[in-house]
């Protein structure tokens, strides 16, 4: 491989050239003549753009927006469409696949082409699709474009390749399944109805053969009329008339009668002897009122009729029918009816479908049903039908990641062998019980565990302040362990604290996490400016929560005289930066207060995750504190960090004390590199109850309400006339930049010392933040704008309604920003030029692309840790980016990436040992210990969100730079091992992901994946290593992709099979008696009638055929996979085995013949052997 080399010119000189080092070989303290100059950096690259590609690998989580299902009764396996085109299709756990139709257009129905490998999906734009399912992904055959009618439903009988298509004129088509070309013969709605009859009867709404006859076809109306049509005689069997309008169509098995579901809430059966009315009519929910009117119900949306071998008494399932009086407080149900016995089942949310599941596949059999597969708006459940009581399945599929909404995702690969294990047993305490003893009965395909799997977890994190970690291996997802943070605060009273003026509707919704897998501290903040520290333990414990409140509410506009604006400087004495108690000077009795209350008594905690501290921020002069936008935890170091729009606070969880707590002015010290500008005061403050904390709520629930991101994600400002618009619905004080309050309205935050009382109103002059100078571009996160429809009815629309806009105004003296630390991250590393040693160290990132370096002072000794002061301090500005920062990471001077320190998992709880005391196990991978070859030192990677730079430690000098894009800005930026190397991964707000090869930040991959950025996507797009990243693609899944050209070239070897070679079960023989008097009159030959020699050809202008890649004639041959193709070899193995016993048998008979004639020659030459010639 080339080795790269790059010297940047002049900055060697800026390297000290006698400082000392420690030497990479010798134990750490051993000085060496020289530190690593850029010119001894050579670092071998073995990463190319061959390496990379962009692949989705699978999409968990429940279907968005669901609208119809499907079921394979002989393949076991389900389909699920979807509003915006998708396909989801279920086997067994494992067997999960997910399709798209490049339309988007909504699926309206899915029919199985039962046994033989492929659906068909009608969509919203007329259309049909012939899919393959014979392939691990899924592929269109065929499609049909209809031109001047819509599609309302399908019918496919069972073995049929001719497929029913009503339309919304009243006809009906055939199509051929095979070639995909409609047929010449047509049920127009006008033969079908009486010639005396003058009203249309509306689009068809079912379409099913008779058990009895496959000759007869039931075509139902939406108006009330059912017609049966004789298709071998082309003309109506009998009509059916009803005042309602039909929704749903039912068969006895026997074809003798049928049931229909009506908008009124009643389920008619008719017979077929006598059509002219029905033989029975219902109401099961409307009752008969004191004036002998029936109650007015909801309609019926859809009943199955279905019959059992074990009872004499049919199943009716319907949904709907409820009556109006009792339906508004009453949740949608699901209404089994068997006999006289009646059940209602409530659901969470509303009906989309159901689906009986029956043992045999063929109609005119008993059906003996087993289960319901109910599809609900936001749920998919299976009922048992077996059982008396009707409980439902353990769903093995992950439906319930949006059981509260997603609010933030983090995503770990490679994580410790040994931690899935220990959260399955501690999570499987917290499943729920009742379910059916009885296996998942959709059970389809085959899926087996690929040659690469390693240990992925994925934690997310919800608006109702859970947190779910889930096992991610062998691209399957299941759910491991569930913690709940809201159960660290006492629930708040209506009118009690600033908690009863909180309009936040999830006051606890978790913002970011900080998980290490090794020690297993977890660390979660939420929305209410709190962070939760949590340690892991097997045993359960009474445990006291550390509670600590920071007032960290800095800024550079002090209130100060105008005789006081020419002397004062830009920021106050650091030792009025501490933290006030409540009660101190200068704050009112609503001042110095958390947004929540943490519990005062003992907390018994179950094993799992405990929390041990909480560090909450507090409301500072009628002011709530400011979102929490970086966080990082080390568990060596015993410290936690994180950071806001004002300042930085540093948490020392081993002593439990705030350690520091200053604004980001205080971080720079006397080298500001920026120019602080005055700029006019501020309006009169608005109240506090107009300014409360809008809450990560607001993605998703109602359409009205104001949508927030977090400084990861996007920031929203008014530099256009639509946005402009925009504001004038919104909240005058609910502007925010990286999730702070920039409002002009608010009020101005103090830097750390009590307001001055009794200052009369008047002309204030007040010092601006620090902003952008006039000369430098304004180029951060906090210039984009975001226009969010707030009238939007969806919330879909409001999320993918994303503009764009840069403007060099933001810079302007007016424009109200802040700076914010954006990023944190704990390593060793050199705290100043000259350090010879590296030590302990906090790298902070800003919001206006500076890096800041705090080393730090930690006593080495555990006895001297718990009870010694730890000290740091900020060394000043080490490096100036364009845009905010985004990542640190560090390499060594070999390119390897070091790891942050970490302690060795100890459970806090487990029993204690006398003779060996219990002590802190530390691992470090200081830079002078991962290195052999090179100068000790090591590489530091800095990203934001316009460029990357690679530095030299300590010399601090650049080694390479990179400006990654300038039209647009990254939202994710991640240093990550692939193919046993590292690059730099980078997700663009217009959608390309890119990879940089490391320490040169050479470009790899650069794809435009994803054409409209949302704000979901960029609040939950993370990397992993691997190769693997994901992101929320709808707020209810999950979707997994892949960067790596590796783990795509090994994708369909880990993908589940769709389809198994299963042999068709065999109808039931029929007696004679029955056969002859109940069974088919005669065979139906459905080719004679609508093939083109009988029928005819279609006309061209109705539909257009679209060919797929690949014919259904070759679909057998397509299949793909190692037990298709092991399944085909059996099959024809035993074609061979029975052509050669045919053989054997040809033979036999051959060698009977050839010995009878031999006898029959040898008697008549016996015969005639005596005999002369002329007495023959």
């Amino acid at each position: 491989m080339k080795k790269f080399r790059k010297v940047l010119d002049g900055l060697s000189s800026s390297s000290p050239g006698g400082v000392a080092s420690p030497s990479c070989g010798s134990a750490a303290g051993t000085p060496t003549a020289h530190a690593p100059t850029p010119q001894d950096i050579h670092v071998q690259e073995t990463l190319v753009s061959e390496n990379f590609q962009i692949c989705k690998t699978v999409r968990h989580g429940f279907p968005y927006q669901p609208t119809c299902l499907a079921f394979d009764p002989v393949q076991k396996i389900l389909a699920i469409g979807s509003r915006t085109g998708g396909i989801r299709i279920l086997g067994r756990p494992g067997v999960d696949c997910y399709s798209q139709h490049e339309s988007g257009a909504a699926v309206l129905q899915l029919q199985f082409l039962i046994n033989e490998g492929a659906l068909v999906t009608a969509c919203a734009d007329d259309t049909l699709h012939l899919w393959n399912l014979r392939q691990r992904r899924p592929a269109i055959l065929h499609s049909l474009k209809f031109n001047r009618e819509r599609i309302t439903f399908c019918h496919l009988p069972f073995q049929s390749k001719w497929l029913y298509v009503g339309t919304e004129r009243g006809n009906t088509h055939i199509v051929n399944i095979e070639s995909f070309v409609l047929s010449g013969y047509v049920i127009m709605w006008n033969k079908a109805i009486e010639l005396a009859t003058k009203a249309h009867p509306g689009p068809v709404v079912h379409l099913s053969d008779s058990p009895k006859d496959e000759g007869k076809l039931l075509i139902g109306f939406e108006s009330g009329t059912v017609v049966q049509w004789d298709l071998r005689a082309k003309k109506v069997d009998f009509r059916i008339y009803y005042d309602e309008a039909i929704h749903s169509v039912s068969w006895h098995h026997e074809g003798k009668q049928f049931m229909c579901s009506h908008s009124d809430g009643s389920l008619t059966m008719w017979n077929l002897r006598n059509t002219a009315r029905p033989i029975q009519i219902t109401y099961p929910h409307g009752k008969i009122l004191k004036d002998g009117r029936k109650e007015s119900c909801k309609p019926i949306l859809k009943v199955e009729y279905k019959t059992s071998r074990n009872s004499s008494e049919p199943y009716v399932i319907f949904s709907g029918g409820l009556s109006y009086d009792k339906s508004g407080g009453r949740r949608p149900t699901l209404t089994i009816m068997h006999g006289k016995a009646i059940t209602v089942l409530e659901m969470d949310h509303p009906i989309v479908e159901f689906l009986v599941l029956c043992d045999t596949p063929y109609s005119n059999e008993v059906q003996d049903p087993y289960a319901v597969v109910v599809l609900l708006e936001k749920d998919f459940i299976v009922v048992d039908l077996t059982q008396s009581n009707f409980p439902i399945f353990e769903n093995p599929y992950p439906m319930d990641i949006h059981e509260s909404p997603v609010t933030c995702t983090a995503y770990f690969a490679e994580c410790p062998p040994d931690i899935i294990p220990i959260l399955y047993s501690i999570g499987a305490k917290q499943k729920k019980t009742g379910y059916s003893h009885k296996e998942w009965p959709v059970s389809g395909g085959t899926w087996t565990l690929g040659s690469q799997t390693y240990p992925e977890i994925i934690v997310t994190g919800h608006a109702d302040g859970t947190v779910k970690f889930w096992d991610a291996s062998a691209i399957t997802l299941q759910m491991l362990y569930k913690l709940k943070t809201s159960k660290v605060f006492e629930k708040p009273k209506a009118g009690e604290g600033r908690a009863g003026e909180l309009v936040e509707e999830d006051p606890y919704a978790v913002q970011m996490v900080s998980w290490c897998p090794h020690s297993r501290l977890f660390c979660v903040v939420g929305i209410s400016a709190h962070v939760i520290l949590y340690r892991f333990s097997k045993h359960d414990a009474n445990t006291q929560i550390v509670s600590l409140e920071v007032r960290l509410q800095f800024d550079s506009e002090d209130v100060i005289s105008p005789s006081e604006a020419e002397n004062n400087p830009c920021f106050s004495d650091p030792s009025s930066h501490s933290p006030q108690p409540p009660g101190s000077p200068g704050s009112g009795t609503q001042d110095s207060l958390p947004c929540l209350k943490v519990k005062s008594r003992p907390v018994r905690m179950p094993p799992g995750y405990q929390a041990e501290m909480v560090v909450q921020l507090q409301w500072v002069d009628g002011e709530p504190p400011q979102q929490i936008t970086s966080l990082d935890i080390n568990s060596a170091y015993g410290l936690l960090a994180f950071g806001n729009c004002n300042g930085l606070t540093v948490v020392d969880f081993l002593q439990k004390t705030i350690l520091m707590c200053m604004g980001t002015l205080d971080l720079y010290g006397a080298a500001d590199p920026y120019q602080r500008l005055t700029r006019s005061p501020r309006k009169n403050r608005q109240s506090t109850s107009d300014f409360c904390m809008r809450g990560l709520s607001h993605f998703y629930s109602d359409s009205k309400k104001r949508i927030r991101t977090s400084y990861q994600s996007l920031t929203e400002l008014s530099d256009n006339q639509v946005s402009m618009d925009m504001e004038r619905s919104k909240s005058p004080t609910s502007d925010h930049v990286n999730g702070h309050c920039t409002s002009p309205t608010s009020q101005p935050c103090s830097v750390g010392k009590p307001r001055i009382t009794g200052v009369p109103e008047g002309p204030r002059l007040t010092r601006r933040g620090p902003g952008r100078p006039p000369f430098r571009k304004a180029q951060s996160a906090a210039c984009m704008e975001i226009s969010l429809p707030v009238s939007s009815h969806t919330e879909e629309s409001r999320e993918n309604s994303f503009s764009r806009s840069r403007s060099s105004s933001v810079s302007s003296i007016d424009r109200d920003t802040k700076e914010s630390v954006t990023t944190l991250q704990f390593g060793e590393s050199y705290g100043r030029k000259g350090d010879a040693l590296p030590t302990a160290c906090l790298w902070v990132g800003t919001s206006l692309g500076v890096v800041l370096l705090l080393p730090i002072s930690i006593p080495t000794e555990e006895e001297e840790r718990m009870e010694e002061p730890i000290t740091m301090g900020p060394s000043g500005t080490v490096l100036m980016l364009k845009g905010s920062v985004l990542r640190f990471a560090f390499l060594d001077c070999g390119g390897a990436l070091i790891q942050s320190p970490y302690e060795v998992w100890r459970d806090p709880n487990g029993p204690e040992d006398p003779d060996r005391p219990r002590r802190r196990k530390l691992i470090n991978f200081s830079p002078s210990s991962s290195q052999e070859a090179c100068g000790d030192g090591h590489l530091a990677v800095v990203c934001s969100e316009k460029q990357a730079k690679v530095i030299l430690m300590p010399t601090q000098a650049v080694l390479f730079t990179h400006n990654i894009t300038e039209s647009s800005f990254l939202l994710r930026a991640d240093v990550v091992s692939v193919c046993n190397s590292v690059c730099l991964a980078c997700f663009c707000a217009n959608g390309h992901i890119m990879t940089l090869s490391l320490p040169s930040l050479r470009p790899l991959m650069d794809i435009n994946y994803l054409p409209l950025t949302d704000l979901r996507i960029a609040r939950t797009f993370v990397f992993t290593n691997g190769g693997q990243a994901l992101y929320l693609s709808s707020p209810t899944e999950i979707q997994r992709l892949t960067y790596s050209q590796e783990m795509t070239d090994n994708l369909q070897d880990m993908l589940g099979e769709l389809f198994t070679p299963i042999e068709t079960p065999e109808a039931q023989n029929k007696g004679f008696l029955k056969g002859f008097f109940g069974g088919n009159a005669q065979t139906f030959d459905r080719e004679e009638l609508f093939g083109e020699a009988a029928a005819g050809k279609a006309s061209r202008s109705l539909a257009q055929h679209i060919p797929g890649p690949m014919g259904l004639e070759n679909m057998k041959a397509a299949a793909g996979g190692v037990v298709g193709d092991l399944a085909r070899a059996r099959i024809a193995l035993d074609q061979r085995g029975e052509r050669l016993g045919e053989l054997e048998e040809r033979t036999a008979l051959m060698m009977n013949s050839a010995e009878t004639f031999s006898t029959h020659a040898h008697q008549v030459m016996l015969k005639h052997k005596d005999k002369k010639w002329y007495q023959l």
